[in-house]
């Protein structure tokens, strides 16, 4: 399949490219902002502390969008950072957002979330439940600390073993290797989480390797052909950004990117509304667009 979708972007008349047309907004992602606890170096969004690449968000900032989303049927509001529960905000976000939708939130499971457990335990019996996806790298303490810090692996853990305790709903996300056998590893997790106390069939969003902000990656050039030829008309609509936006605060306006993963791209802010961004065609020119393309990648668990 490489063969037939690289072509040579540069020569003259150079194929149309491929694009996904939006045609629902099933989900919508709210950035928290880069600002984070920890230093990983792999960070899909070159989040740490004192990073403010992407502003941390505000309640009243996030309610507008929020309301225009139920106009347009929303079923889901997901939240990723940086850290979600580093700004201040989070929990009042989250309360709010619970009388309206199921929410389901991207943290490290530290520090920050640990202390602040107590004004989440609250969030149990809102309207919508609340869900988790915890950073657990590597099904190997050791692998996982080299990067986030010693004992990591361990507090999130215990951290997830609370909000399970709680009543929340968790899952994990982890990094895959090429050529790895994705089940075994998968299943290395088990003794890990029946320790815990979690679920034996804690659900794993396993990624590929999509390179830090602002990678150059030399990637295949997406043209509209690919996208008749190898996706279905159904896969394409599976993609993401066919039917989710992302909020963003960047430079202190609040923003809609067409995806989770293209907030360091210009060319993907889609406006300052739902409704503006929904109309706008999503380019497939983006070097994690390939990836989504070659290997059904995405970050929604819908």
């Amino acid at each position: 399949m490489n063969e037939a979708i690289i072509e040579n972007p540069t020569v003259k008349q150079a194929p149309k490219r491929g694009y996904i047309q939006p045609k629902k907004l099933q989900e919508l992602w709210f950035h928290t902002g880069t600002v984070c606890n920890l230093r990983c170096s792999f960070c899909l969004e070159g989040s740490k502390p004192g990073d403010y690449r992407l502003n941390a968000i505000t309640l009243e900032e996030v309610k507008p969008f929020m309301q225009e989303s139920l106009q347009l049927g929303t079923e889901q509001f997901s939240f990723t950072g940086g850290e979600p529960f580093v700004i201040p905000d989070m929990v009042s976000i989250l309360d709010y957002a619970l009388d309206l939708n199921p929410c389901l939130v991207l943290t490290n499971a530290t520090e920050p979330l640990l202390n602040r457990l107590h004004q989440v335990a609250e969030l149990a019996d809102k309207k919508y439940p609340l869900a988790f996806r915890v950073s657990l790298d590597f099904p190997d303490p050791g692998k996982h600390d080299a990067e986030r810090g010693k004992g990591n692996f361990d507090l999130s853990l215990k951290t997830m073993s609370e909000l399970h305790r709680l009543g929340f709903k968790v899952s994990i996300a982890r990094q895959s290797a090429t050529g790895e056998d994705v089940d075994a590893v998968n299943r290395d997790y088990v003794p890990y989480f029946e320790k815990a106390g979690l679920p034996a069939d804690t659900h794993i969003v396993v990624f590929p390797e999509f390179d830090v902000p602002n990678a150059h990656p030399d990637v295949p050039y997406i043209t509209e052909s690919c996208m008749t030829t190898y996706k279905t008309e159904a896969q394409r609509d599976g993609f993401m950004c066919s039917f989710s936006k992302m909020v963003v605060k960047k430079g202190g306006r609040m923003r809609v990117y067409a995806c989770t993963l293209v907030d360091d791209d210009e060319a993907y802010d889609q406006g300052g509304s739902l409704a503006e961004a929904m109309g706008a065609r999503v380019m497939m020119k983006h070097h994690r667009c390939f990836t989504c393309f070659a290997n059904g990648a995405s970050c929604s668990e819908l």
